[in-house]
């Protein structure tokens, strides 16, 4: 019987933190310890210099099935792979929220034996980041229902507020609420609601901000709504831009764990791929290029969804370039999208998999947009067959796309060597630097069918008459000179989830437009997309326990 991801984790004698960060060259009174295996960075530990000498991975996947196909896994595995060639290499991660923890999906500290740990703190509560990253959001949400309740105050129309307060936790029954009931001592009622802390303006704030200064700056252009006389109310106004950036002091600095192998992690943000940008932040990717010679970093989801959003903001807000980009396959994954229901994917079918070949196809291509090389990392399940691997290696090399068996979830960093090679070869090679898919000062409308189009094939893009009311409001604050983050759900190119393969001539629907001018983008909500998720009807948290001496069971 094979050991679960939390067996394995427990098995591993890993070092005191305070020696990972003295083999990169951290001074010992540098790091902020919390125990023995965690700790805060500094942000002096950037580097500019070093970030420019230092080579930036980027893995992203083909469109996943409900389980993911272990971005996460291949990341830390490569991390591994790279330091056992003799590649100095950093990963670096988005923080788990606890919602796919309860949830569904499960941590997202990686799995076998290419984890980072300690896995069960790393799947909690970790360090607080996202604890603090919820109290500035909801200091701001209250501030904003006091200030409706003054007679002399900002004249805020509620009707015009959309700021939201967040809760680290899938739940779908504070997706739209009333507050403020119960007489004029309990405020103004109004309609509002909730998302999850992941999807929270603050988390994008955090991941995009460079420093504190730049953090503050940010926050204080955070939009609430409008004015009775139709002008725009920002943080600044409510004068707590201060108060807000109090409560991320901590959260702000970078946290640094290790693999399996004792290699270093460093683990910062956690915004989704499907309703954020779905990438660590700007601050963590940068502080690891300045004390390694490779970073490896993944962006959520698909390419369609965490690439294309690490790219064209990301890239563009962080001064970063990739010089590879690992594209993670599976042969389950496929199979599912040729047509294979989960329940039997488990079964050997290589027509199955010739048929869902045209998604990844379409993952390379997206990939070959912004004119950055590729490699697909086979992700190895324990169930593939020897003829469903070889097929999937034959049409990669068909395509002229270097493919590597990544063998992590079961060796490690040995089963990833290969890999490692591969992709160390090419980003030695690579000289360039990305070309993004679109101008920031293109018009709104124009990037969001660039995307919609080039990215997730589609034929045209419907505009809800919600969307082109939010597209005037957008250009009459002077908001439309930003990239576009797109919520979109990860199961499909399309907006319809159902939608397996590469479909073709669908239409996009935008239903309506967030303003994050914060954070300095705009967010097209597509199709049935939720900033709330919902629990699904066996959530993970059925499964879990903890016995009298604090062992837990059941965390995944």
């Amino acid at each position: 019987m094979s050991l679960s991801d939390l067996e394995i984790s427990r098995s591993v004698r890993i070092k005191p933190i305070t020696g990972v960060a003295r083999e990169l060259g951290i001074p010992d009174d540098l790091p902020e310890t919390f125990g023995k295996y965690k700790a805060k960075l500094p942000l002096s530990l950037t580097d500019e210099e070093k970030i420019k000498q230092s080579k930036l991975i980027l893995v992203t996947a083909m469109t996943p099935t409900p389980a993911g196909e272990g971005k996460t896994t291949t990341s830390v595995g490569l991390c591994d792979g790279l330091n056992r060639i003799g590649k100095k290499t950093i990963v670096a991660l988005r923080e788990p929220s606890l919602g796919p923890v309860f949830g569904m999906k499960g941590g997202a500290a990686g799995g076998g034996y290419s984890q980072v740990v300690p896995m069960e703190d790393i799947n909690l509560h970790f360090t607080g980041d996202f604890a603090a990253i919820e109290k500035a959001n909801n200091l701001i949400a209250a501030i904003i229902d006091n200030e409706i309740r003054k007679h002399d105050g900002l004249n805020i129309d509620p009707q015009t507020v959309g700021w939201k307060r967040v809760m680290d936790m899938n739940d779908r029954s504070l997706r739209s609420i009333i507050t403020g009931m119960g007489g004029k001592s309990n405020g103004v009622m109004r309609e509002t609601g909730f998302n999850i802390t992941a999807a929270s303006e603050i988390m994008a704030i955090l991941c995009l901000s460079r420093d504190m200064n730049d953090l503050k700056e940010k926050i204080s252009n955070i939009y609430v709504g409008d004015n009775q006389d139709q002008l725009p109310v920002l943080v600044r106004d409510l004068k707590i831009t201060g108060a807000a950036a109090v409560l991320l002091k901590d959260a702000i600095k970078p946290n640094l764990v290790q693999t399996l192998e004792g290699n270093p992690a460093i683990i910062h943000g956690g915004p989704f791929a499907n309703i954020a940008q779905g990438a660590n932040s700007i601050i963590a990717t940068r502080m690891g290029m300045s004390l390694s010679e490779y970073v490896v970093t993944e962006a959520g989801f698909g390419s369609d969804l965490g690439a294309e959003k690490f790219l064209n903001i990301v890239c563009g807000y962080g001064g970063i370039s990739p010089r590879a980009v690992v594209l993670v396959a599976t042969v389950r994954a496929l199979k599912f999208h040729g047509g294979i229901k989960v329940a039997d994917l488990k079964k050997p079918d290589v027509a199955a998999i010739e048929r869902g070949f045209a998604n990844l196809e379409k993952h390379i291509e997206n990939i070959r947009l912004f004119e950055l090389p590729v490699v697909v990392s086979l992700n190895k399940f324990v169930t593939d067959s020897e003829e469903e691997l070889n097929c999937v290696i034959n049409k990669c090399n068909e395509l002229g796309v270097e493919v590597s068996l990544a063998e992590g979830w079961e060796k490690g960093g040995a089963g990833m060597t290969d890999l490692a090679e591969k992709v160390a070869a090419v980003a030695d090679h690579f000289k360039g630097n990305l070309r993004p898919l679109y101008n920031w000062k293109n018009s709104v409308r124009e990037k969001i069918e660039t995307i919609a189009t080039k990215v997730y094939g589609a034929a045209k893009v419907e505009f809800l008459p919600k969307a082109v009311k939010d597209l005037k409001k957008i250009e009459r604050l002077g908001l439309s000179v930003v990239p576009i983050c797109m919520a979109k759900t990860q199961s499909s190119f399309s907006d319809d989830p159902t939608k397996f393969g590469r479909p073709e001539n669908f239409t996009i629907t935008v239903r309506e437009l967030e303003i994050a001018a914060g954070a300095g983008f705009v967010i097209p909500v597509t199709g049935d997309m939720m900033r709330m998720p919902g629990l699904p009807l066996q959530p993970g948290a059925l499964g879990m326990d903890i016995d009298n001496d604090g062992l837990i069971t059941g965390l995944s």
